[in-house]
């Protein structure tokens, strides 16, 4: 089942072309990722598919439903995430609760399987230890993960990602890959990630979208490469 359905895209800043017919779907137990080089304008695509920004030319579509028929739910973790300061009052731990709350229902009592989510998500980044810590105590890298723990918290049907691994070291983002492989595989979540780790990644991802610079232009405009099937895991 196709969440987002990306239809012959282009964009343009002011008259310079940037992207030019941008074709791919993202499905249901699919995990994608998305390469280029420096300034290919992968974060740009990113932000017109979730609106933030608008396409010259072409479409993006969200699934309503999800397979189970109920609403799609979305998450969403930019690139550098630095925007908590020394004076944010949260806990890392209740900052990762709220991912459990429905929206505008933020007084709602937690269930036990509320308090399991929270601690698989932060478990999965490897921020149990650190829950009960000030976020304007934490590091750029651990704010990084703390919000990646929110996000699986909320056990969203769809997760785009801009270069989330970051700030990790080597294990810690086999772990992370592991992970969204099986988010994947197991449990059908769709995945499209921004990466520049497309060697290590190979091995989990079904499918790569690679940007790459149109030679018939002056201005650096990027179209997309077929998506190439990697090959899979033993």
């Amino acid at each position: 089942m196709s969440y987002i359905n990306v239809n012959k895209v282009r964009f343009k800043y002011e008259t310079e072309p940037v992207l030019e017919n941008i074709s791919f779907e993202v499905n249901a137990g699919e995990f994608i990722i998305l390469t280029g080089e420096n300034g290919a304008a992968k974060s740009t695509l990113l932000r017109i598919i979730l609106g933030i920004l608008q396409p010259d030319k072409g479409s993006i579509s969200f699934a309503k439903k999800n397979i189970a028929g109920e609403k799609l739910l979305t998450g969403y973790v930019p690139q550098q995430i630095a925007s908590f300061n020394a004076g944010f009052p949260s806990t890392v731990l209740e900052l990762v609760r709220s991912g459990r709350f429905p929206n505008g229902k933020w007084f709602k009592r937690l269930t036990e399987r509320d308090h399991e989510h929270v601690e698989k998500a932060l478990k999965s980044v490897e921020m149990w230890d650190f829950r009960y810590k000030r976020i304007g105590e934490l590091s750029g890298g651990q704010k990084q993960r703390i919000c990646l723990a929110r996000m699986f918290a909320m056990d969203p049907d769809l997760l785009i990602l801009d270069e989330p691994q970051t700030a990790m070291d080597k294990n810690s983002k086999m772990r992370f890959y592991e992970l969204l492989h099986h988010e994947a595989k197991v449990h059908n979540k769709a995945i499209l990630m921004v990466t520049h780790d497309s060697e290590e990644l190979e091995r989990y991802a079904d499918k790569h979208i690679r940007l790459v610079r149109r030679e018939d232009v002056s201005w650096k405009c990027f179209s997309m490469d077929l998506c190439k099937e990697p090959s899979k895991r033993p």
